[in-house]
């Protein structure tokens, strides 16, 4: 359910935003925003380490200047709004934070973190689309569905989504994990990359695999997809087998790759993301004995 506390509210309800485009004549009360600076979103945490979003009635207690308001639809009965502001280093008040979107992977349900990367996607297409890229006139929201367009050349600009794929590669009783050179030390991933145009998902599978650690794929086979807001993809998962082949990262992106047991994982992405989803895949379909198995 939704709690209300000092006039707060706090996320204990597993939902998705609604795909109504209406937006109201002005935001009620109860209304929520997700509130961005650049990559951070304006959060409150109380003493007890419980997160939650600003309520209209919340927004008087900043001096912020709220930029490109932007309707996102319904959270149950309640409107979502994003926008950005201009702090100009003015102070906060009192258990308020700025936060990376991507620290509040451990402190919010999962289906509450999709709803803030789907409102710091959207809010970021309005901010890079006031204008038409086309003639350069301003661009208008339409009514019926999340788009601008320009009144004077009638071109429809879209939130952007860009396809990447991910994949779990498999040799035997091993998967092959990688550290990127922006990765933090130890921490390791399944390989990914984004699809380049007039590719298909299986051609760039292979394309990326080949230039990043310089091996063949086989029997690729389809596992999910998630969104993902860093900073406006969406991960196309897959598993696949190991064909030919010795590993040899590029440098450029990797710079260091292997093939791993169940029973030996090294640090490895956080429960939310495809790759460790991937990941858990994996060792659940390797057989090992009981005793051995140990996930960090």
């Amino acid at each position: 359910m939704l709690i209300f506390q000092n006039s707060i509210l706090y996320l204990t309800m597993t939902l998705e935003i609604s795909p109504s485009t209406a937006a109201p004549n002005s935001p009620s009360a109860e209304s929520y925003w997700f509130i961005f600076d650049e990559n951070k979103v304006l959060v409150h945490i109380s003493e007890n380490q419980v997160l939650a979003f600003p309520l209209q009635t919340d927004l008087q207690k900043f001096d912020y200047q709220i930029v490109n308001p932007l309707y996102l639809g319904k959270v149950a009965e309640f409107e979502a709004y994003g926008a950005e502001i201009k702090k100009e280093d003015l102070p906060i008040p009192e258990n308020w934070e700025w936060r990376d979107l991507r620290s509040l992977m451990p402190m919010i349900e999962s289906d509450w973190f999709w709803i803030a990367g789907k409102a710091f996607q959207f809010v970021n297409w309005f901010k890079t689309h006031q204008y038409c890229g086309q003639c350069g006139s301003p661009t208008m929201l339409k009514k019926e569905e999340k788009a601008t367009y320009c009144q004077k050349c009638n071109l429809s600009f879209y939130p952007r989504v860009s396809p990447a794929v991910i994949v779990a590669i498999r040799k035997n009783d091993q998967i092959l994990l990688a550290h990127a050179l922006r990765f933090p030390q130890k921490f390791y991933s399944t390989l990914a990359g984004f699809v380049e145009a007039g590719e298909s998902l299986e051609e760039c599978l292979r394309r990326e695999v080949r230039e990043e650690v310089g091996i063949e794929i086989k029997n690729i086979q389809y596992f999910g997809s998630q969104p993902w807001a860093f900073p406006h993809s969406l991960m196309i998962g897959f598993k696949a087998e190991y064909e030919s082949g010795e590993i040899k990262v590029d440098q450029t992106e990797i710079d260091h790759a292997d093939w791993f047991k169940a029973d030996n994982l090294p640090v490895r992405p956080n429960r939310f993301s495809i790759a460790s989803q991937l990941i858990d895949d994996f060792v659940k379909n390797t057989p090992v004995f009981e005793n051995e198995l140990s996930i960090g």
